[in-house]
């Protein structure tokens, strides 16, 4: 019993790393429909911003995590301005193309920098303590908490503020939220700030657990988007149960089978699920 909520704590902690990856990705998906490939590369690029700050710089941890959101963000609207918003009008495979070279400029810039070796954020809150047999420590209940923290605000904004709502008009329709006065390019340039800021708090959250490298941001790039397929393209809610999902069957599969093979798991219960519901867990088929 001790070891399944081991791996269930466990699980929920990589759960809300995926869960706020996701919902970044999905912003972008679903509201400006770019296929943002990057994302996880961003994310990689949000925890060597961190371990500049901290362990570099010797900034505390917490200035350093919001350095890093407005890092990043701004790195994510450049990102929009350059290498995206002249394909608008283009078919998505442009895009596509577009994603893979700016994914390739962001590894290379950060192998450059820091080298393709492994590093670590000093962990601020390195003490751990046992509930219920469940070994915890203080970062990774922060992952956790913070994770639903911050996909409380988002949900706020998006619903409470009038910027939000311009955001969603923009999802809903573009054309007509152009036709009614929306500046739908700095609508677009929020966004991936937005988008680019919750890929930084992810990272910056996971840093001091894992070592950080140039290569991370495939696999979490990768899962981001399985995650957004699975929980329905363009559905918020759908992007975080899916992460908490994955982390969940990762934790369980690598618990009790093989942590060598908890990515093989997962991938095999997602094409599980795929094969029963292929527009994912809150998709509509289009009619």
């Amino acid at each position: 019993m001790e070891l399944f909520l081991q791996q269930v704590f466990n699980g929920i902690m990589f759960g809300s790393t995926y869960a706020i990856v996701a919902l970044g990705l999905t912003l972008v998906m679903g509201i400006l429909h770019i296929p943002n490939f990057a994302h996880g590369h961003l994310y990689m690029l949000g925890g060597y911003i961190t371990y500049l700050f901290v362990a570099t710089l010797g900034l505390g941890y917490w200035p350093s995590l919001l350095i890093a959101i407005v890092v990043l963000g701004f790195v994510g609207i450049i990102m929009e301005a350059v290498v995206y918003r002249p394909l608008n009008e283009q078919p998505h495979i442009n895009a596509f193309i577009a994603a893979i070279g700016a994914l390739l400029v962001l590894e290379s810039a950060v192998e450059v920098i820091w080298g393709p070796q492994g590093m670590r954020v000093p962990n601020p809150y390195p003490h751990t303590f046992e509930f219920l047999g469940i070994i915890m420590s203080v970062q990774r209940l922060l992952v956790i908490f913070g994770a639903i923290l911050l996909i409380v605000l988002l949900h706020l904004f998006l619903k409470k503020t009038l910027t939000g709502t311009t955001i969603e008009a923009v999802a809903q329709n573009r054309e007509g939220a152009m036709l009614n006065g929306i500046n739908v390019n700095r609508v677009s340039s929020l966004t991936f700030f937005i988008s680019s800021g919750t890929a930084a708090v992810a990272a910056s959250f996971i840093a001091p657990i894992f070592v950080i490298s140039p290569a991370m941001g495939a696999i979490i790039g990768m899962k981001a988007f399985i995650i957004v397929l699975l929980g329905g393209m363009g559905s918020i809610p759908g992007a975080i149960i899916g992460g908490y999902f994955l982390g969940l069957i990762e934790s369980l599969g690598g618990g009790y089978v093989s942590a060598a093979y908890k990515d093989v798991i997962a991938f095999g219960a997602l094409i599980v699920i795929f094969s029963i519901k292929p527009t994912g867990l809150f998709g509509k088929k289009e009619g």
